[in-house]
């Protein structure tokens, strides 16, 4: 199952400029946010309550900006 996190990838860059200075307020390297970012590795409990604090959302945000499906286009 693959999640989209363009919304969230917008919210970073609205929020910190950029998305290394997001990871370094996360205490991660870019490259684990960009695992993250592109699915490769999991979002942690932990991490999605400390990510919503930093990006000023509220707890009601979290299934758009961490569980929204990606769509995927099957036409051949």
């Amino acid at each position: 199952m693959a999640f989209n996190y363009s919304k969230l990838s917008g919210r970073i860059v609205e929020i910190f400029g950029t998305r290394y200075r997001f990871a370094d307020e996360m205490g991660w390297s870019e490259r684990t946010l960009s695992l993250k970012m592109q699915g490769r590795r999991p979002w942690k409990q932990a991490d999605i309550c400390r990510a919503i604090k930093l990006l000023k959302l509220n707890e009601s945000d979290i299934p758009t900006y961490f569980f929204t499906l990606e769509v995927q286009n099957n036409e051949l």
